[in-house]
């Protein structure tokens, strides 16, 4: 019997070692949380492999991968070179504190949009919304990263799944953003966009930055990113909507997308975009997160 038990014993701490040496060979783990894909991976002939993933089973938010999002008390969020993004209004709402703009479920993590019933007492904003992001827990550097998630509609929703510079390396510019998905009120598509200092301050507006995909509007969908040295293919569902390239002699202006990003994801009310919530009946609104999935 002693004998068996150590054979198994055995054979799960092979299996244990060859694991991790697979996992290890994709990519090298920088500051014990970045994970910058390997060079010779660095290519499209190279065929993918798993990762990294989060399934949002556990019935709890991980918080060794992620943390709830609170723009005002973030040090992140109060960079100059952030200091754009504040004015679209996205973030009016968001609390890292209220336990009902973030739930779960057995397989899903559900962040959500809501009327806020107690303003007297509690937070006075109207409403409230809910999300998560991985800034200092998780991050990389080139691959394939996807996103399952279930969307609902309503006047005034605006759900995103977008990435940003872990390190913010190149002082005085943007350092680059990734937007996977944006939908706005009831729309049937969603918008894949590229941002940099090259679009948002230079205001160039080639290459194309960005372009809309159709979704399930009823269902789960797909987002994805396959993140190259030389060209971001953004994808839903599997169907290419558009690369935005790397431009020779262009610099970190255009192209600061050589450096590890982290990733968030949020339900969001109003803001310049999406408009007003002009129907509170619709709420609460859920954005509901199958899993996460990163291909190197």
């Amino acid at each position: 019997m002693k004998n068996k038990i150590a054979l198994i014993s055995f054979v799960v701490a092979i299996l244990f070692i060859s694991s991790t040496v697979v996992y290890k060979k994709h990519y090298k783990l920088v500051d014990g949380y970045m994970l910058v894909q390997n060079e010779s991976r660095r290519n499209e002939t190279t065929q993918w492999e798993l990762v990294w993933e989060d399934d949002f089973n556990k019935g709890a938010l991980d918080t060794n991968r992620w943390s709830r999002i609170d723009l005002f008390t973030s040090p992140k969020w109060q960079t100059p070179i952030d200091k754009w993004r504040s004015a679209t209004g996205w973030n009016r709402y968001i609390t890292s504190t209220n336990n009902e703009v973030v739930t779960f479920d057995k397989d899903n993590i559900y962040l959500r949009g809501i009327v806020n019933n107690d303003t007297i007492n509690g937070d006075p904003r109207p409403m409230l919304t809910g999300g998560i992001y991985s800034w200092k827990k998780f991050a990389f550097q080139y691959g394939r990263i996807e996103i399952k998630a279930k969307l609902d509609a309503a006047y005034g929703s605006w759900p995103a799944i977008w990435m940003m510079s872990e390190k913010d390396i190149y002082p005085n510019q943007h350092n680059g953003e990734m937007d996977i998905m944006e939908k706005l009120n009831h729309d049937a598509f969603a918008y894949q966009t590229t941002h940099n200092h090259y679009t948002i301050t230079l205001k160039q507006e080639t290459p194309k930055k960005f372009n809309t995909g159709k979704i399930d509007t009823s269902g789960y969908n797909i987002y994805s990113v396959s993140w190259y040295p030389d060209k971001l293919v953004y994808a839903i569902n599997g169907i290419e909507t558009i690369t935005y390239p790397k431009v020779a002699g262009a610099g970190t202006y255009q192209w600061p997308f050589d450096q590890p990003f982290y990733l968030m994801i949020d339900q969001q009310l109003e803001g310049s975009w999406p408009g007003k919530v002009t129907n509170p009946k619709e709420l609460p609104i859920n954005m509901v997160v199958d899993w996460v999935r990163l291909y190197q």
